[in-house]
């Protein structure tokens, strides 16, 4: 009886189980169903707009093709009707001419001064044809713009299908990401855009958040780590044993994390203080002098740094002030496959660009120091293991390591 007992009570216990794992599935049954019907409503929206683009396009062009048409066609019949016109004369006189008898010297002289008078009228002036250039480019323009979105077409289906992303597909991004779900009204301006979507990761309105713990052996002895989420300046040096990792001539501590492939995003709270957020490589010398050694001022680290009155990104010693107001909370979001580092200011559920680190292929960095420096050298960051990185540049300057707002995240596992 005790067996019997035990048995239906292992029964009950299944089927409780069954029950709550069937209601997780239903719901993400309902999930998936919902997601799917968004997107494909969002991506029906977005062809129609497409369609409209190019309708557009068309109309445009063909109206030019018309415009010149137009243009050109007047200037040419013109000329024709003026050419015919002094031939029918020219013939006309010509005839008369022939036609005086040989007796007759006063009608003679009379029609051979009409004909020489009208071989000296002026000529019709040259044709200009001023657009025909720009009227016989269109093929070229159209062509061009066909090309453009070809190529366009295939890279964003290659990277559905989970291609050019080293490699991997969904299934095979690291182990330590989480999910982020993507702000539905996120905050824009001129120079910001939402938390991107990447479409290796799957068709869930979902991207990647990365776990960050603070490494002790790197931390400078002026900075007081509070477990290995919290960090904050301090006047009074710590005894921290020789570490051939920690910083000693600046205020910086890293994360213990590797980052080497896919993407990662992560949260920080600036509680105090001066405070830069970034990221380094895994090789960069950690007894740099100060001027060489702080995040952003060197090639190998770049960050975003508050400063009490602005955000200002920084790479390879050069800065690009950020005209935004102060957010408690900086989202970074860094992607291997793009060799771009995006730092968001998070507020509401709603993030807002504040600045993106990427090369540039037109013409801004000409004419921008900071731009120019990341289109020289930036790329080149990513040939390193990189870590995230903290420098804590006033007294009492005080950060946190998330956790990610719950409102934004839902934590499916954790390394």
């Amino acid at each position: 009886q005790a067996q019997q007992a035990k048995f239906f009570s292992d029964v009950e216990n299944e089927l409780e189980e069954l029950s709550v794992t069937i209601a997780q599935a239903k719901k993400m049954v309902e999930l998936i169903k919902g997601a799917a019907t968004k997107e494909r409503e969002k991506v029906e929206k977005l062809f129609g707009e497409a369609s409209e683009v190019l309708a557009t396009f068309q109309k445009e062009v063909a109206g030019f093709i018309e415009d010149g048409e137009r243009s050109m066609l007047g200037e040419a019949e013109a000329d024709l009707r003026w050419k015919e016109e002094r031939r029918a004369k020219l013939a006309q006189c010509k005839q008369n001419l022939e036609n005086v008898p040989s007796t007759d010297t006063i009608y003679f002289l009379q029609e051979f001064q009409a004909l020489k008078v009208a071989m000296e009228e002026n000529l019709s002036p040259a044709l200009s044809f001023q657009n025909e250039l720009n009227f016989t480019k269109c093929t070229q323009a159209v062509s061009a713009m066909k090309d453009v979105l070809s190529a366009a077409c295939k890279k964003q289906w290659d990277h559905l299908q989970g291609k050019g992303i080293d490699g991997l597909s969904c299934q095979e991004t690291e182990e330590g990401l989480w999910p982020l779900k993507v702000p539905s009204n996120p905050t824009h301006s001129m120079n910001s855009s939402y938390f991107p979507p990447h479409p290796h990761i799957s068709f869930l309105p979902h991207t990647v958040a990365f776990i960050i713990d603070l490494d002790s052996d790197t931390a400078d002895k002026f900075i007081q780590l509070f477990g290995i989420k919290g960090a904050k300046r301090v006047l009074c040096p710590i005894p921290y044993p020789e570490s051939p990792t920690r910083f000693i001539n600046c205020e910086q501590v890293l994360g213990v994390n590797l980052m080497n492939r896919g993407n990662y995003y992560w949260e920080v709270e600036i509680i105090d203080g001066w405070v830069s957020i970034g990221v380094i490589a895994e090789d960069f010398d950690p007894r740099e002098s100060y001027n060489r050694g702080r995040l952003g001022r060197n090639e190998k680290s770049c960050c975003l740094q508050w400063n009490g009155q602005n955000y200002v990104a920084w790479f390879g010693g050069f800065e690009s002030v950020i005209q935004q107001p102060f957010f408690h909370t900086i989202g970074v979001f860094l992607e291997y496959s793009e060799k771009a580092l995006t730092f968001y200011g998070v507020k509401d559920s709603k993030m807002t660009c504040l600045q993106q680190l990427k090369v540039s292929h037109f013409a801004k960095g000409q004419f921008d120091p900071f731009q120019n420096k990341i289109n020289h050298q930036f790329a080149s960051l990513f040939l390193c293991k990189l870590k995230p990185a903290f420098f804590l540049e006033s007294v009492d300057a005080h950060l946190q390591i998330g956790p990610l707002k719950k409102d934004c995240v839902s934590v499916l596992k954790r390394r």
